[in-house]
């Protein structure tokens, strides 16, 4: 294998590992806004421990896809335009999120509150769904002809794998943000989200774990077996520290749990990266896949100058942020009088 090519599977597997951790938790959390927190006052404390990072979080979203474009644009072409229709949803789920954010606030009336907290729950939970069903189906296959061109009606990706892959990153949301939410508040609810994770710790990762091993499994392959092994001693390591309060360490426990399980799956994958369920000869590699060498040394340079410019402008953010956040945080909610009441009182 080349060694370009490599270089840039193993850059996306890992903006694809940085995206799950960093906005694993705040999907997450958009998610216990309807279903975790008691009231008004918490729900905004909830919004308050992502405002700051949420919308530096999808930028590794957006780094991954136009990496994948750039460097592989063969894998770009076929995956995307066979997800076409749950990439979309992906999209509007991760717009309603955004406006919800945004505009939450600005409401007059609980009702409307309401509504915003449903959208700002459902777009996360639909993105956290798609990506994880695309990720399942990058690592389990599609059915591609010779030409990378999808076979079959356009819901034909929705099966058993794309649903696993759909649970586990959801299930890993949800958990993830449990732990964010025990890291970065204080009062009630890193108390429940304690309580919470150390019942369901183990339960809400297991489908992210089934995944991996399924692939390993398929593929045979030595190395990511150890990786795998890295994983299962993080996520009991993750339980017990959340048992005993914990609380950084079990965090940290869960990144590595992530970071294991998923190079145990890229690992076994590599160096197809996108396998064809008619004929393994269709199967797309880093090989019949990739960019000319040209355009990947040209990235690597561009990369090697931004990536760490990123790396530490984020870093420094999450410092700058890093203390907790509680009920006595948040000051009493107050309604802003439309501009022509004021233009009416006016005159």
């Amino acid at each position: 294998m080349e060694f370009l090519p490599t270089l840039w599977f193993v850059v996306i597997a890992v903006l694809w590992i940085g995206y799950l951790f960093l906005e694993g938790f705040d999907l997450g959390v958009g998610m216990l806004m309807s279903t975790f927190a008691k009231d008004e006052r918490q729900r905004r404390v909830l919004l308050n421990t992502i405002g700051p990072v949420w919308d530096g979080n999808e930028v590794w979203l957006l780094t991954a896809g136009g990496a994948t474009f750039a460097a592989f644009p063969h894998w770009y072409a076929s995956l995307f335009s066979a997800l076409y229709i749950p990439l979309t949803l992906v999209l509007m789920g991760l717009i309603f999120r955004a406006v919800a954010i945004e505009y939450r606030g600005k409401a007059h009336r609980e009702a409307t509150r309401r509504l915003w907290t449903v959208a700002l729950s459902g777009g996360s939970f639909v993105a956290a769904f798609g990506v994880g069903a695309m990720l399942a189906l990058t690592t389990t296959g599609l059915p591609l002809n010779e030409n990378g061109d999808r076979v079959g009606g356009p819901f034909v990706w929705l099966n058993g794998y794309a649903v696993m892959g759909g649970i586990a990153v959801v299930a890993f949301c949800l958990i993830h943000a449990l732990a964010f939410v025990m890291l970065k508040t204080d009062g009630d609810l890193r108390v429940r989200a304690r309580k919470v994770l150390s019942v369901w710790l183990p339960l809400g990762l297991l489908p992210l774990a089934a995944w991996a091993i399924l692939v390993v499994v398929q593929n045979q392959k030595l190395l990511p077996w150890l990786a795998l092994a890295v994983a299962v001693v993080a996520l009991v390591a993750a339980w017990l520290l959340v048992r005993r309060s914990k609380e950084g360490l079990a965090f940290v426990s869960l990144a590595l749990f992530l970071v294991a399980g998923a190079a145990a799956i890229f690992w076994a994958a590599y160096p197809v990266v996108l396998p064809s369920t008619l004929d393994a000869a269709f199967d797309l590699t880093i090989d019949n896949a990739s960019s000319s060498p040209y355009t990947l040394q040209l990235m690597s340079i561009v990369a090697a100058f931004g990536v760490p410019l990123v790396l530490a402008y984020q870093g420094w953010t999450y410092w700058v942020f890093r203390k907790r956040v509680s009920e006595r945080h948040i000051p009493e909610a107050h309604a802003v009088e439309p501009i022509v009441e004021v233009l009416q009182k006016a005159k």
